[in-house]
């Protein structure tokens, strides 16, 4: 039983750093407690992309449709 909590106290230290690196989406042997990214324009950017992507694919599945009515 002290071998369990010895190893859980262990994987906490180690886990709990790692596991804010990777909610950061940052390397993951960086400082964990470091100044943050800036999160906002993360999620601008990706956003961006995925609405372009969207609207890629809308325009790809409504493409025959379109193309049939125009005939």
């Amino acid at each position: 039983m002290k071998k369990f909590f010895i190893g859980l106290v262990l994987d906490l230290i180690i886990a709990f750093p790692l596991g804010i690196n990777f909610g950061k989406d940052v390397p993951l042997f960086s400082n964990p407690f470091a100044a943050k990214p800036d999160i906002t324009e993360r999620v601008k950017e990706r956003t961006d992309e995925m609405l372009k992507e969207t609207k890629e694919a809308i325009h790809d599945a409504t493409k025959p449709t379109t193309d049939k009515l125009q005939k």
